[in-house]
């Protein structure tokens, strides 16, 4: 297992990623959670999951629309049913899909080498859901889509075991019910096979997170009075599209005043001298995501911000020291401070301030570190495991805040942090200024008679 960075073209002269064997390793994962689990089959139309077990994409589009679903059942190989002229393209260009390793999938005619055989039906069809609604209820839509899982879990004998769903619109749910389908919760599936990854897969998210250095670098040299936060998410988006990008999911672009209380989206406000501005950069190389934030001081910071910036920061390393095979989540949320120590009167109403969580396909995956769960419900620690770990902290002067966050690859004798910008302590970005006596402080107030004797009313 390594966190090394290499080219993402692909070359003959040294070996990077292995797609072949992404797909064969992550489909060999989920076959695995499900042969342990009391399922018959299971039915995908989340995007991530449904490009977890079958190496399909149709484009970040179609995420939140649950038109395409893929089944995976104990004794075949993934089924996709695709978007229109999509399950054509895949019938050409995923030749995965045309292939099985399981007796019952394959073509019992066909010549065959080893243990991948070619499939009786191809794994690539056209199948559509009711378009969150939209289709007319009558169409039958629901019913066709019950109807062609009912056909597989009768083919491969399985239409008498629980079928695991990861998300469903009621609609779908009922017309697999009145197949008499018993349908049950298929999400811990899923998300335990994705929860520890594989070599290849670490190596996207450590590219991912790569480029993301890569456009903090341009954020900080951009950063200045007089710019917008929403300039600043035009910025990045360019950068990380420009370096490969898939998919800017998000960038959360928070200054001033608005950083306390956190509202989790950016605005067209103006970045003033001495104001705080942290950023979390979300986006999508190969389908592997990065949740990567970082708090500068434009142009100077007061005492306030810094102090709080020094203690998210001890918050976060003390966290990251206690990162190993066998620790849990519950030792490290141990060592973060209650929501009352921060202003917030329950872990619920603080979620998500001093938090942690997976990092693969999705942003918000297992494991997940947070007060509100993981003293009572810990989960234990694995080689493999990548995940991101947040600290935040209110500036005592009730304007600003500090927030940080690094993801950490577990290792077999703690972690590796992948997430390179520096961070140690709160970086000053814009110009520096000069005064007729020299360079003003990087540590001063915002407004300009707090700096001095008189003007804050003390004694010359």
């Amino acid at each position: 297992m390594t966190t090394a960075t290499f080219g993402t073209n692909a070359v003959d002269w040294e070996e990077r990623i292995q797609f072949d064997r992404l797909r064969t390793d992550r489909l060999a994962k989920l076959r695995r959670e499900l042969a342990t689990s009391d399922l018959g089959a299971v039915l995908a139309f989340d995007f991530s999951n449904i490009r977890y077990m079958s190496s399909t994409h149709i484009g970040t589009w179609a995420m939140d629309k649950l038109i395409r679903f893929s089944l995976l059942t104990r004794h075949s190989d993934p089924i996709v049913w695709d978007f229109g002229s999509a399950a054509k393209h895949h019938q050409l260009y995923n030749p995965w899909l045309q292939t099985t390793t399981a007796e019952a999938d394959a073509d019992p005619h066909a010549p065959h080498h080893g243990a991948v055989r070619p499939r009786a039906e191809n794994g690539a069809r056209a199948g559509i859901s009711t378009l969150r609604g939209a289709f007319h209820p009558d169409a039958g839509i629901a019913e066709g889509v019950a109807k062609k899982i009912k056909r597989e879990l009768e083919k491969f004998g399985l239409q008498n075991e629980p079928l695991g769903v990861d998300v469903i619109e009621l609609p779908i749910l009922m017309a697999l019910q009145k197949e008499g389908i018993r349908v049950v919760d298929g999400q811990q599936v899923f998300l335990n096979a994705r929860a520890v990854k594989t070599g290849d897969e670490i190596a996207l998210l450590t590219q991912a997170a790569s480029m993301v250095d890569a456009a903090y670098e341009s954020l900080y040299e951009f950063l200045r009075p007089g710019v917008r936060e929403n300039e600043a998410v035009g910025l990045v988006s360019k950068v990380l599209y420009d370096l490969g990008s898939e998919y800017v999911e998000g960038v959360n672009a928070i200054s001033g005043e608005r950083c306390s209380p956190h509202p989790h989206v950016f605005s067209d406000r103006l970045i003033r001298p001495g104001d705080p501005a942290f950023f979390d950069i979300l986006h999508s190389y190969q389908g592997y995501r990065t949740c990567y934030y970082r708090t500068f001081a434009v142009g100077s910071a007061s005492r306030a911000q810094h102090d709080a910036y020094k203690i998210a920061r001890q918050y976060m390393d003390r966290a990251i020291a206690l990162v190993r095979p066998g620790a849990t989540t519950a030792d490290i949320v141990k060592v973060w401070p209650t929501a009352q120590e921060f202003g917030f009167p329950d872990e619920e109403a603080a979620f998500a301030l001093q938090y942690g969580h997976g990092v693969g396909l999705s942003i918000w995956e297992k494991p997940i570190f947070s007060r509100l769960v993981s003293l009572d419900h810990p989960e234990v620690l694995v080689e493999g495991m990548v995940f991101a770990l947040e600290t935040y902290w209110p500036s005592a002067d009730g304007i600003g805040a500090a927030r940080i966050e690094e993801e950490v690859v577990v290792t077999a004798t703690g972690c590796q942090v992948i997430t390179k910008f520096p961070a140690e302590d709160l970086l000053v970005a814009g110009q520096r200024y000069y005064s007729v006596g020299g360079p003003l402080s990087l540590v001063r107030d915002s407004q300009s008679h707090l700096n001095t004797a008189a003007g804050r009313g003390e004694a010359e």
